[in-house]
């Protein structure tokens, strides 16, 4: 291998290695989901019925409920650490 080679392999490297750490920070911040946060199956099945409310109206009370039950669970510190905002 010339060195041409040698500096183009560092410059993927580091380059991947840069986009693992921003993403990293982006999962720390609670943007996405990457390496060490999994989505709950909950948080889908909120953004599910967040669909489905734009698209039946009816379904609007549903999403109402759980929101007041997870803000209730929050104020009586019945979530665990995790699902905490």
């Amino acid at each position: 291998m010339n060195l041409k080679t040698l500096l183009w392999i560092g410059l993927v490297a580091g380059l991947l290695l840069g986009l693992d750490r921003l993403l990293l920070y982006m999962e720390g911040r609670g943007w996405i989901y990457y390496r060490r946060k999994k989505p709950s199956s909950s948080a889908l099945s909120n953004a599910c019925l967040e669909v489905q409310q734009l698209l039946e109206p009816s379904k609007k009370y549903v999403v109402q409920i759980k929101k007041d039950e997870r803000r209730d669970q929050q104020e009586a510190g019945d979530l665990p650490p995790e699902e905490q905002g």
